[in-house]
């Protein structure tokens, strides 16, 4: 029997006062990985005050969303997207860049597509 490699991993920096949230997607996301992730999400931003966080994707490995998965995420979004500073997401398909400016519409701050790491990276740092 073939295993099926799917879900999100998830990392959190502090340098000084700004947050750095990274987030790896990997297969066809399910509900139950949004079931372990969001506790993690909510626990590590849940003590910090006017957090204004960088966000960024990896979405390369991204094959898509279940149904209730992709509410999950949409609930997700609306629940912590008004502490975004900025998103970059990198990806490979064009559904993925199109997702990522409906995504924006429920993010504060800037969100950015991107076909490459190192200028995802680069925009992330830049002060402006």
């Amino acid at each position: 029997m073939a295993s099926v490699r799917h879900g999100l991993s998830i990392g959190i920096e502090r340098i000084d006062s700004d947050f750095f949230l990274t987030v790896k997607v990997v297969g066809t996301l399910q509900h139950s990985d949004y079931d372990i992730i969001v506790p993690m999400i909510d626990s590590a931003l849940d003590g910090v005050k006017d957090p204004e966080i960088n966000v960024f994707v990896d979405a390369t490995q991204l094959e898509g969303w279940a149904l209730r998965a992709a509410w999950d995420d949409l609930l997700l979004g609306f629940k912590h997207g008004g502490k975004f500073n900025k998103t970059a997401i990198v990806g490979n398909k064009q559904w993925q860049a199109v997702g990522a400016k409906i995504g924006s519409w429920f993010i504060s701050g800037q969100v950015k597509y991107f076909e490459h790491e190192r200028e995802a990276l680069q925009w992330l740092r830049d002060l402006s």
